[in-house]
């Protein structure tokens, strides 16, 4: 037993007996003071059970969150967003699981925050080991891009796999090697950013259905392609020389585009007057042949008054064109004006 160094009888001046005091904190010693010290303690013991249960036994999901609920390590369901109740002292575990929200893996690039109405600001780092692909004429190119993906089912997200934001970078990375490799540098640049983005989500999204991974695929965004930095300067020159190829054709599929329809528009023009006046030739004719044998059946029936009238109407038609007409009479001075079909007066024609 360790006991306390005594000073002969001239009161204490050492620390107490070590075995005394913890019986008197247990309540093994004697005397009323003791009984009530233990059950103080048990009581105070009670108390923090009793705490610890109520603050146990309740949980919160928020609205883009659901709760994998599990009981002794086993899964039991997933709970909806709200106060919900659970078994209390550890016995049921939560684990919140962001259903709703739209979460993304960058590739090339990291963001190091977003502020409200701030512009987002990037980390100075490299990641050439992420970026830089080989394409499939042989060209380096630098291609940053981002997938946005959600949680589908948090079960299968937490337990199919055992690290599924990893799994996602090297299946995301795998696909998008592949598929700029089996394309062009120039495609990969210009026109080629589009197609690159639908397939790639789609083949990252039937890996992880084989996979059961849980996890659906927004989009995949493709942010800066460009080349390395130290071919950039041969890159941009080769990038002149194809826009100016391309400005040239563009050029002249205008004139031709112009000069076809215009050619086109004066054929067909010359074509129509030449039916319209093939058409009228052939009216006309068939109008005088009318009209001669309208003419023919009078004079058959009426021979002179027939010549009359046409020696009459023959007259109206040819001296109006003939202007003026002058007699010239042997032994006279000068011309005699005998007709002047063309000379008008003041009060009319004579």
């Amino acid at each position: 037993m360790i006991q306390s160094v005594k000073d002969d009888g001239r009161g204490p001046s050492g620390p107490p007996d070590l075995f005394e005091l913890m019986k008197k904190l247990t309540g093994g010693g004697r005397g009323p003071s003791r009984g009530k010290l233990g059950g103080g303690f048990i009581g105070v013991l009670l108390l923090i059970l009793l705490v610890w249960g109520a603050m146990t036994s309740f949980y919160t999901v928020q609205p883009e969150q659901r709760a994998v609920v599990k009981r002794f390590g086993s899964v039991k369901g997933i709970t909806d967003p709200g106060l919900h109740f659970k078994i209390p002292f550890g016995i049921d575990q939560i684990q919140l699981v962001a259903t709703e929200r739209v979460l993304k893996q960058e590739f090339g690039f990291r963001t190091r925050g977003t502020r409200q109405g701030e512009s987002s600001t990037y980390s100075a780092a490299e990641f050439e080991d992420e970026s830089l692909m080989l394409t499939g004429d042989l060209n380096m190119i630098d291609v940053e891009w981002v997938v946005q993906y959600r949680i589908e089912d948090p079960i299968k997200f937490l337990y199919q796999m055992r690290e599924p934001t990893r799994t996602l970078r090297d299946i995301s990375e795998s696909v998008m090697r592949r598929i700029v490799g089996n394309m062009l540098g120039s495609e990969v640049l210009t026109i080629g950013r589009v197609e690159i983005q639908q397939k790639a989500g789609d083949e990252i999204q039937e890996i992880l259905n084989q996979y059961d991974a849980g996890i659906r695929i927004s989009t995949v965004e493709m942010q800066d392609v460009v080349p390395p930095p130290a071919v950039q300067p041969a890159f941009n020159e080769v990038n002149e020389a194809r826009q100016e190829r391309e400005r040239m054709i563009n050029e002249a599929q205008k004139r031709v585009n112009q000069e076809i329809p215009n050619a086109e528009g004066a054929a067909l023009r010359t074509v129509a007057e030449a039916e319209g006046y093939a058409t009228e030739r052939v009216n006309r004719a068939d109008g005088e042949s009318t009209r001669f044998s309208a003419v023919l059946r009078e004079y058959q029936q009426a021979p002179t008054v027939t010549r009359s009238r046409l020696y009459l109407e023959t007259l109206n038609e040819i001296l109006p064109n003939i202007g003026q007409i002058l007699v010239v009479q042997d032994g006279q001075v000068g011309p005699l004006p005998l007709l002047d079909v063309n000379r008008k007066t003041i009060g009319g024609d004579k």
